[in-house]
């Protein structure tokens, strides 16, 4: 496992935003969600490290299922519609510098192309030592944004520090030492 400092700061994914839009989407969602602000903010955080992951590695990501929540999705959606802003962010300032374009799949056209569980486990998998690496080791209030790592948390009843020890294509469940009590 890799240092757990993170290289990619709070402050600097904010600052991939500028501050008024920042601070404009978390007043949006949070009026339109009645979210709390805070909630809001880190729900913004996670969906520009999502977007960061994917510009950073776009051939190891490439063709995955959005491994996050409903409302980050949300929240990049109208992102998207801020098309001047959003275009700088992928183009100027994510370290891939493309365009990370957005496709929806109806859920007919999903469930034809299903693949299968272990399939989609080592693919849910992909997403976590990259997480790890890039804004360090995943923390509770991480949890409830990124559907694998919730699920391995909560269902499978692994620690936060037996999460951050998995590598991708580690199918295998941690020694019981390291499960969450």
């Amino acid at each position: 496992m890799r240092s757990e400092e993170p290289r990619v700061t709070t402050a600097a994914l904010k600052a991939l935003l500028d501050d008024a839009l920042f601070s404009g989407v978390v007043r949006r969602f949070a009026r339109t969600t009645g979210e709390e602000p805070a909630l809001v903010e880190r729900q913004v955080i996670e969906c520009l490290r999502y977007l960061y992951l994917i510009s950073r590695y776009p051939e190891r990501l490439a063709g995955l299922f959005l491994p996050v929540e409903q409302a980050i999705d949300e929240i990049w959606h109208y992102l998207i519609l801020q098309t001047r802003e959003y275009r700088e962010l992928c183009e100027e300032r994510l370290p891939g510098r493309f365009f990370i374009h957005h496709r929806s799949l109806p859920y007919e056209d999903y469930q034809g192309t299903q693949p299968s569980r272990e399939q989609a486990l080592e693919e849910g998998l992909r997403w976590l030592p990259l997480y790890r690496d890039e804004f360090g080791p995943f923390d509770e209030g991480a949890l409830p944004h990124w559907t694998m790592a919730r699920f391995l948390h909560e269902r499978m009843g692994l620690s936060l520090d037996a999460i951050a020890a998995l590598e991708a294509g580690d199918g295998a469940a941690p020694p019981d030492a390291e499960r969450a009590r």
